[in-house]
């Protein structure tokens, strides 16, 4: 039997723990995955990012219990009986990297078969290789990325799966047919051959200022229509104003309203099948605001997924 360890004080919601991952009953479902392959061994900064995001989603608990949210006028589900599950974390094994990665995507794997949505809390940008890997049994996939940087090194000190390569790993993936970078800004650690070989692979990249002055209707107007969307959001392709707890915060980025009518907007066009949060730093954060962005963003994403039919029973 696959499960996970749940090790937190809170539940995210305060929702329902499930970590026997075989026999899942859940509409959507919260994992956290800490570990991905390192540059160095030592645990990162950002693996304590899933238990924090759990503790600070208190704030939110009303919003399971009729509360009335003004971002979408209304109560959550709206009367749909929607579940939600926490399966707690994937399992680290510090002397078998490749076995850590493994086990999140088979664990990812399994909350598909069971027809759930997986919301994944990352740790680092590494996660989203071994969650879109997951998903090799359910193409064709359009992943849509938010993130300041491009992530498209062949590698780094010889590691491949590091976090500065997913979405080259992403564009080798033969069930991913289109993949939108969104959020890109200020001097990254991309070099112009990677920009040529993410726009070569056919990926489409818009920088923060191309969100800021066309908006997200003209960014949504070329995003295929009735698709499988994965949304992989690194923190940092966020404005600091609403995210500050990264490891190197600039101005820029998606503001809240963007983010949410980018979010909020792919759950009309078609499916949203899964989602991953990666690289936010706890120790970082200010007032818990960057926890507070993730929970009210996530509120409004299943709020719109259930709105148009896409959850709930």
């Amino acid at each position: 039997m696959l499960t996970t360890v749940f090790d937190a004080q809170r539940t995210f919601l305060d929702c329902e723990v499930a970590t026997a991952i075989d026999t899942l009953d859940a509409d959507v479902a919260f994992l956290g995955v800490p570990f991905g392959i390192p540059y160095a061994l030592g645990q990162s900064a950002t693996a304590g990012a899933p238990n924090y995001l759990r503790a600070e989603s208190a704030r939110f608990r009303n919003s399971l219990k009729g509360g009335w949210n003004f971002d979408f006028g209304g109560v959550l589900f709206d009367g749909l009986d929607v579940k939600l599950v926490d399966c707690g974390n994937v399992p680290g094994f510090p002397m078998d990297v490749r076995r850590t990665v493994d086990h999140a995507t088979e664990i990812v794997g399994e909350i598909l078969n069971c027809g759930a949505v997986p919301i994944v809390f990352g740790g680092d940008d590494a996660i989203p290789i071994p969650v879109v890997r997951a998903y090799r049994e359910r193409g064709p996939l359009v992943v849509i990325q938010v993130d300041q940087h491009l992530d498209f090194l062949r590698d780094r000190h010889g590691v491949t799966e590091g976090y500065s390569s997913p979405m080259r790993r992403i564009s080798e993936m033969p069930w991913v047919e289109a993949v939108f970078q969104v959020g890109q800004g200020g001097v990254g650690s991309a070099k112009a051959s990677d920009v040529a070989d993410a726009r070569a692979a056919g990926h489409r990249i818009y920088t923060d200022w191309d969100v800021h002055e066309r908006g997200i209707d003209a960014l949504l107007a070329e995003i295929p229509d009735g698709a499988d969307y994965f949304i992989t959001v690194d923190y940092d392709g966020l404005d600091p104003s609403i995210a500050p707890a990264v490891s190197n915060p600039e101005p820029g980025g998606l503001t809240f309203a963007e983010a949410r009518s980018l979010l909020c907007g792919l759950a009309v066009k078609g499916r949203v099948v899964g989602m991953d949060w990666a690289e936010l730093v706890p120790n970082h954060d200010i007032h818990a605001l960057t926890a507070c962005t993730t929970g009210r963003l996530i509120l409004n994403l299943l709020h719109a997924m259930a709105v148009s039919g896409q959850i709930g029973r």
